[in-house]
């Protein structure tokens, strides 16, 4: 599965691969696989990209098409 939601959202928010590398901590060539289809996200990976990108990740595993994030605990 390409990751097409990912990189749309990574380009709307203006940042490259290094910028998710430094928000979330995941390898920019791990990142760059995910993107690209080659490699799947973790639970926690997810999670992360979601608080990242701010959206939910059910719209990141194309559950949902809303992006927009749920309600986050304060």
């Amino acid at each position: 599965m390409k990751m097409n939601r990912l990189k749309q959202l990574r380009k709307a928010k203006g940042y490259t691969q290094i910028t998710i590398q430094m928000l979330t901590g995941i390898d920019q060539s791990d990142y760059s696989k995910i993107e690209s289809g080659k490699r799947y996200f973790t639970f926690e990976q997810c999670r992360k990209l979601a608080l990242a990108l701010d959206t939910s990740m059910d719209y990141l595993a194309e559950i949902t098409d809303e992006k927009a994030p749920y309600p986050r605990k304060k």
